[in-house]
């Protein structure tokens, strides 16, 4: 359905803004532990989580009073209204009880990706401000090393069991009282998961309580849980799909969740098995799994109801392939950003026959815009309907802004309160959003943001390069993978492409690691510096197209041969 309107652009300036076909939903103003755990007491005895390496579980009534306990635990050692805690932990059973207790004791949320090194860890403790780490032991020396770096932790709390530090374990049994927090649900921060958005510059995301709180209230009408559900958690809880789909929406409704730290293709199968699974949400690398890899075969999965796909762009052939073979209903997509705590867009569990590669349609209380790309430097137009654009989003769960980055944020929301997610997409005559590509260099590998200006920085510190740019580039399975373009300085031809791979995989986590090199004589800038990309890409695009063109012309040559080898033998046979 479009609509016409004028809100907040200058006169004169016609505006297609397309508006959710439910109903709008009243802002969640609460606090978020108690937007999602506020009805455990009605859940009780149903199973919140199973541990799906062990198989241990945890009740509602468990879960409701762990965090409560933790959180006067938190607050007894310091923990205060205001302070950032950084939870930096695999999925584990033990991750809901801490954020929710976190939140509790007052403090905002920032989490960490438990691959980061010690100095990526250490620069999200920097610039959140964090005074507290909750950790795991195997991940310990990292915690540590990044804690020495940035100074001014106070306390690294672990989940299981360390010499010489505090377990959450046992703070979930401490006698201190509750702290009686005072929280402002629209302007207090929850989590501050961090983002590169459209600049390629990791940033803390603000994410109110309210903002949080009021998605989940959105996704209701098309994503429903409850008890008697069973959603299997493999994807990271520190990510906001995570944090979302597979932590905050099932326990606020009442579902089973079950736990794994991490994606091995025969567990997750098992869990989904054993544990009865009907709900997973998922990433394209997965779904590439469950179509294609012949150790779906050997499992039961017939407990799955639906499969929802998000984080990254799935091609329709993949999508309709891992339907086919899990006999289900077509794949559900979502879309959005953790800048939209997260979701804007999701394909209703109840739709039917949803058009293939659309990411859905509007959630409640959300409305959506379209930029005509053709549109001169400086100036802002709507594309004409059915055209393609840059998709703007407006609602109550846009983030509150950028920690420490009012220009960041000026730059990703106007004054009308409109993100600009750096996104093109298209709209159908029934609503449906298909998105075409994105506007900004953000490379996706896995799901995971990876930065390119990251990468191109790291790059220039080696002593024999003198240039780089990197991009984003599709293998054969459809992954969004690094890969670097190299300028050698003067003397250093012996640099190779396993040596560029290498320093890089020595210094980032692993899922930013450079997987493809090509050395070129200049990295292609405007006037201002800025890196011209596009040619970068027109030029993949050219050299992909000559080593196919070669390949067939080999092919060609070693089938004539092949066929001139027949026929002389069948001469001398003769």
């Amino acid at each position: 359905m479009v609509h016409h309107g004028v809100d907040g652009v200058r006169e004169g300036h016609g505006v297609h803004v397309f508006r959710s076909e439910y109903a709008d939903v009243p802002a969640v103003d609460l606090p978020i532990h108690e937007a999602v755990l506020g009805r455990a007491a009605a859940y009780g005895d149903t199973v919140a989580l199973i541990d799906g390496t062990t198989g241990v579980s945890t009740t509602y009534a468990q879960l409701d009073a762990a965090h409560r306990r933790i959180a006067a635990a938190f607050a007894d050692a310091g923990v205060c209204k205001g302070d950032v805690l950084a939870l930096h932990s695999p999925n584990t059973v033990a991750y809901p009880a801490v954020f929710y207790a976190a939140t509790r004791a007052g403090a905002s949320v920032t989490t960490a990706h438990p691959l980061a090194t010690p100095e990526e860890l250490a620069a999200q403790l920097r610039d959140s401000a964090a005074r507290w780490i909750v950790t795991v032991s195997p991940l310990l020396e990292v915690a540590r090393r990044a804690a020495e770096l940035v100074g001014g932790i106070e306390e690294i709390f672990v989940c299981d069991r360390a010499r010489g530090h505090r377990s959450v374990l046992d703070l979930a049994r401490s006698s201190a009282p509750l702290p009686e927090i005072a929280i402002d649900p629209g302007e207090d921060v929850a989590a501050l998961p961090y983002s590169s958005g459209t600049t390629g510059v990791p940033k803390g995301v603000m994410l109110t309580h309210r903002s949080i709180a009021t998605n989940l209230a959105q996704l209701e009408p098309v994503m429903g849980m409850g008890p008697g559900d069973r959603i299997l958690a493999v994807l990271p809880f520190f990510h906001i799909y995570g944090l979302t789909a597979l932590m905050n929406a099932p326990l606020r409704h009442g579902a089973t969740v079950v736990v794994l730290p991490r994606f091995d293709l025969d567990q997750f199968l098992a869990a989904i098995e054993k544990y009865r699974v009907n709900g997973l949400y998922v990433a394209p690398p997965i779904v590439l799994a469950l179509a294609r890899h012949p150790a779906v075969a050997r499992y039961d999965l017939s407990s799955l109801d639906y499969v929802l796909s998000a984080a990254a762009p799935l091609a329709r052939p993949l999508a309709a392939a891992c339907a086919a073979r899990l006999g289900l209903p077509p794949l559900r997509q979502a879309y959005g950003l953790t800048e939209l705590s997260p979701g804007s867009h999701v394909v209703p569990l109840t739709a039917e026959h949803p058009p293939p590669g659309t990411v859905g349609k509007l959630l409640p209380s959300t409305e959506m815009r379209l930029l005509d790309l053709s549109a001169e430097e400086g100036t802002e137009r709507d594309a004409a309907p059915g055209a393609e654009g840059e998709i703007l989003v407006r609602g109550p769960q846009v983030m509150k802004g950028y920690l420490g980055r009012p220009e960041a944020t000026a730059g990703m929301i106007d004054p009308a309160g409109w993100v600009h997610t750096g996104d093109v997409g298209r709209v159908d005559a029934e609503g449906w959003l298909f998105v075409i590509d994105r506007v900004k260099e953000l490379i996706k590998y896995k799901g995971f943001q990876v930065a390119p200006a990251d990468l191109e920085a790291l790059l220039l510190t080696h002593d024999s390069i003198a240039d780089a740019a990197v991009i984003g580039v599709y293998e054969d399975d459809g992954n969004e993978v690094p890969k670097a373009f190299v300028v050698r300085r003067a003397g250093a031809e012996e640099l190779t492409e396993a040596d560029v791979m290498r320093f890089v995989a020595d210094r980032v986590a692993p899922y930013k690691k450079v997987r493809r090199v090509e050395f070129v004589g200049g990295v292609p800038r405007a006037a201002s510096g800025k890196i011209l990309r596009r040619e970068l890409r027109d030029r993949e695009t050219r050299g992909r197209e000559t080593r196919e063109r070669e390949a067939r012309d080999r092919e060609t040559r070693e089938r004539d041969v092949r066929e001139r080898t027949v026929r002389d033998r069948e001469r001398e046979n003769t």
